[in-house]
């Protein structure tokens, strides 16, 4: 399978909760690299969580319900998904600070 067939869709998800400083990031980190998705995951000025991932669309499915679930200290009252096509720009996935337009 082509490289363009595995980052075929983009997730975008902001979530919504208690989810900044209960480990959500590397949650999320450890969830996107299992999967092998790219992207990143940074906490936001509203208190909540932005997600941007690329791959598979089963993939990005279990990330979603995994950021549905959130770890263990977190509570997640809402999660809102954007879907669109890749754009193939990430190499990895990481752990940002704080997300930022330009991405």
């Amino acid at each position: 399978m082509s490289d363009e067939l595995e980052a075929g869709h983009r997730l975008e998800a902001r979530v919504h909760g208690r989810v900044q400083g209960v480990g959500f990031r590397y949650f999320v980190l450890e969830q996107a690299q299992r999967l092998q998705l790219r992207g990143w995951v940074a906490n936001d000025d509203g208190g909540g969580v932005t997600v941007l991932a690329e791959g598979p669309r089963g993939s990005l499915e279990v990330l979603l319900d995994a950021l549905r679930e959130g770890p263990p200290a977190a509570r997640v009252d809402r999660v809102d998904p954007v879907w669109s096509p890749a754009t193939g720009e990430f190499e990895r996935f990481g752990v940002r600070s704080r997300w930022h337009s330009g991405d």
